[in-house]
């Protein structure tokens, strides 16, 4: 099977397990409204690249791919909860996300809230009761997961994110601080999780979340050079809104050609640390793949 190929099937494979996590009952019915937002912005498309990543760190430590598949959804509802959050007036004011009205345009802002409320606390539900970890494995994943997504995470880095936007004086350093926690807590997340779910060594952990932050910072990078020259089917969302909101990228500090180099170089370090995986293949293509989007 090809890499697109491949893609494809990992693409299916998480929603078909999203809707299964999500799904309306007859117990549900006086709470519709929120299962369905819930859904709206779970099913708004992408390349569930967090899922994927769970997937293949599993199978590249010699995991059943089945032990992965709770941690793979319960990623993307955490990436899902974000975006519903970021989106909102308060935040990032956007209006659309991957071509299609952002959730509180779609219903309310106060469903939208509450929607992504939800989606940050199911994925600890569905970990907890998955019955294909062990309990050992269930804790390491709950912990590791809940300091990504917390105060020295992704929401450390959006805090840190919004209070760029009053500075004029924002350096590299602390844009790689911010990118830490924003973008590649939750990309460190799907890494460690999946070698977890294979029983992987201390080794290959800590080389899975070295991996992962080489990778989120370059896909970060590339992020802001497509806000700049991208459009937005590539972005998933209207271009021009770093501008827009005073931030302070790679391409405000280095301009676009710059930022090019660096995010090639970030990736090159990623994929260096990939050989020390076996049948990193799949892995490979994806790097190359997450770095060449703007082409």
């Amino acid at each position: 099977m090809n890499f697109t190929d491949k893609l494809n099937e990992y693409i299916k494979l998480t929603e078909d397990n999203l809707k299964g996590y999500n799904s309306n009952t007859p117990q549900t019915e006086y709470f519709k409204v929120l299962i369905d937002a819930m859904n709206y912005s779970l099913e708004a498309g992408g390349k569930r690249i967090r899922p994927v990543l769970v997937y293949e760190f599993c199978k590249a430590c010699g995991g059943k791919i089945e032990a992965s598949y709770a941690p793979a959804a319960a990623i993307e509802m955490i990436h899902t909860f974000s975006l519903i959050h970021d989106d909102l007036p308060a935040m990032d004011n956007d209006d659309f996300r991957r071509g299609k009205p952002s959730c509180h345009k779609a219903f309310d802002e106060a469903t939208a809230i509450l929607a992504g409320d939800a989606l940050s606390v199911l994925p600890f539900e569905i970990i907890s009761d998955d019955s294909l970890l062990s309990a050992e494995k269930k804790v390491k994943i709950i912990s590791h997961l809940a300091k990504c997504v917390g105060r020295e995470g992704m929401i450390g880095g959006q805090v840190i994110d919004m209070e760029n936007e009053k500075k004029s004086d924002v350096t590299e350093e602390n844009l790689r601080l911010m990118y830490k926690g924003k973008t590649c807590a939750l990309i460190e997340a799907s890494c460690v999780m999946g070698c977890i779910c294979a029983g992987a060594d201390d080794e290959h952990i800590k080389y899975a979340a070295e991996f992962a932050n080489k990778l989120g910072l370059a896909f970060q990078i590339i992020d802001d050079i497509l806000d700049v020259i991208g459009t937005q089917e590539e972005l998933g969302k209207p271009v021009g809104s770093d501008a827009e909101e005073n931030k302070t990228t790679f391409v405000t500090l280095y301009g676009v050609d710059k930022a090019k180099e660096i995010a090639a170089e970030i990736t090159a370090e990623a994929l260096e640390i990939l050989e020390k995986f076996d049948n990193n293949e799949f892995l490979v293509e994806l790097t190359n793949m997450l770095l060449v989007r703007n082409n």
